[in-house]
């Protein structure tokens, strides 16, 4: 193995022999240098992995030679030391990026200590992570069998992002697979778990929040209490909860935290469905009951999410809050941009909804291009690129202006989604829904042991769309595939990001209440 080099820079360079011995008995070979001058002639001629930078020497001072090796070596990283412990000094040390900051006199141990932490960080880092992810894994696979509940399950499911998360940074492709594994073992007994609790959820409401009731839950109280105040509510379609971790830091720069829970995305998970029931209030059967001006069929023709704003104001009405609302759906850069500009003219509502549907251009776009496929092939590749576009997007902008205006903000969705990769043949006639997770209509044909069927939708409170319409839905990473022309369209749609089905991703969706820093 090739030894760690580093170059020493010091006016006084004898005096650190002892120090050179030291880290040469720990596998590190040190060059000495004593002046600013020399020592960029030597980075120009020579590789090394590390550089030791006294900040006081004569001719080229520590400073002025650390701005000349990040002009010429960005990226290599350079230890500061000095015996001048000036506010000043160390900030525009750190200010020129340098990697860590000692105070003479140092020890040996300091030096090693900080050689570590720089170089080997990462490696640390991965083999803690492993050691602590193969301690985890006995404990998670015995769990599995032992959730019972809905909120044993919401628990389970942020335990399992935290160890997502935490792999994929690592280079050790075996043990993401293993996490993977376990992953699919969870989705497959969490189907068995809707398929066994969800019915008697809807009929005796016996099971977590659900889309219908999240505002009610949540939101409606906090604008009784906060009247006069402007709450910001953005419902980014498709939002996974990973998604969201990654996101929060970025927007816990400008609002803190106070509340995080999940709620469940109702059947199927789907904006059609999902987000209907947000914004009523509402169960799809009586949607389609009390407001047929509003709800369109599945087999209808029209958009299916266009009545979004009166629904919700029907729901405000139906529970005795006639707060001022506003409500704006953006679906393009140019309309995003514009709403940032104009936020301030809102202030007087107490209500702002903002509906904002990148993520869900995403998903649906994976499944049509070439180059988004690339870039989003998997959970961390989509992870990657949604965080990549919220650092630079307009929704970043309205956030950053609502702190500005002191909005209350929260932030939730209507249901997530998940990369299917597993194909399943159905046979339907032209009647027959579209989406790749579930289907509804009278003549299916289809293997019963692979999804949950629902013969009469007024059970789950779902509209039929025919009088001996079922509805049936896919489970774990499964995907309805027509008998004609089955393996090229498997093909087309296997690793894509789909929604409409039974799955922790799908369902287990993330609601933040938070208020300006």
């Amino acid at each position: 193995m090739t030894p760690i080099k580093i170059l020493w820079v010091d006016d006084e360079i004898e005096l650190l022999r002892p120090h050179f011995l030291f880290l040469e008995n720990k596998g590190y070979k040190t060059i000495p240098c004593n002046n600013g001058q020399d020592a960029l002639l030597m980075l120009k001629d020579q590789v090394f992995d590390v550089v030791l930078l006294d900040e006081n020497m004569p001719g080229l001072g520590g400073l002025e030679t650390l701005n000349e090796i990040k002009l010429h070596s960005p990226n290599l990283p350079v230890i500061m030391i000095t015996k001048n412990e000036e506010e000043h000094i160390m900030e525009e040390a750190i200010g020129a990026k340098t990697s860590d900051y000692l105070i003479k006199p140092v020890n040996p141990n300091q030096i090693l200590l900080a050689l570590k932490k720089l170089l080997q960080h990462k490696n640390l880092i991965a083999e803690k992570t492993i050691n602590n992810y193969q301690q985890a894994f006995q404990r998670i696979s015995m769990s599995i069998n032992e959730l019972y509940t809905h909120n044993d399950w919401a628990e389970f499911y942020t335990k399992m992002l935290y160890w997502e998360m935490e792999l994929e940074g690592l280079d050790d492709l075996a043990m993401l697979e293993i996490f993977q594994n376990q992953m699919k073992e969870a989705n497959r007994l969490f189907s068995k778990f809707i398929k066994n609790n969800y019915t008697d959820w809807i009929q005796n409401n016996t099971g977590p929040i659900l889309s219908h009731q999240i505002l009610k839950e949540k939101l409606f109280p906090l604008l009784k209490k906060e009247s006069g105040k402007t709450t910001l509510m953005l419902v980014i379609d498709n939002l996974r909860f990973d998604q969201w971790k990654m996101m929060a830091p970025i927007i816990e720069n400008h609002y803190k935290k106070e509340e995080e829970l999940s709620y469940y995305s109702i059947l199927p998970t789907a904006t059609h469905y999902a987000r209907n029931a947000l914004f009523s209030g509402m169960m799809p059967l009586e949607m389609q009951k009390k407001h047929p001006e509003l709800w369109v069929n599945e087999n209808e023709e029209g958009g299916k999410n266009l009545n979004e704003a009166d629904f919700l104001k029907a729901q405000l009405e139906r529970n005795g809050i006639h707060s001022q609302f506003g409500y704006s759906k953006i679906t393009n850069l140019k309309a995003g941009k514009e709403l940032s500009q104009s936020l301030h003219n809102h202030q007087k509502e107490d209500l702002m909804v903002v509906v904002y549907n990148f993520v869900d251009m995403i998903s649906h776009a994976k499944t049509e291009m070439e180059i988004i496929k690339e870039l989003a092939s998997d959970n961390k590749a989509f992870r990657s690129l949604t965080f990549s576009w919220f650092k630079n997007s307009p929704l970043l902008e309205i956030i950053q202006q609502a702190r500005k205006l002191d909005f209350n903000l929260i932030i939730t969705t209507d249901h997530g989604t998940i990369n299917v990769d597993q194909a399943i043949e159905i046979i339907g006639d032209r009647k027959v829904s579209m989406n790749l997770r579930y289907k509804a209509g009278q003549s299916l044909s289809y293997n019963a042991k692979s999804v949950m069927e629902v013969n009469d939708p007024r059970a789950i409170q779902l509209p039929a769309p025919h009088l001996n319409s079922k509805f049936i839905f896919a489970t774990e990473q499964q995907y309805f595939v027509y008998h004609n022309n089955f393996n090229h369209y498997a093909n087309h749609f296997r690793n894509t990001f789909q929604h409409g089905g039974i799955s922790m991703e799908e369902m287990i969706v993330p609601f933040v209440v938070m208020r300006p820093r």
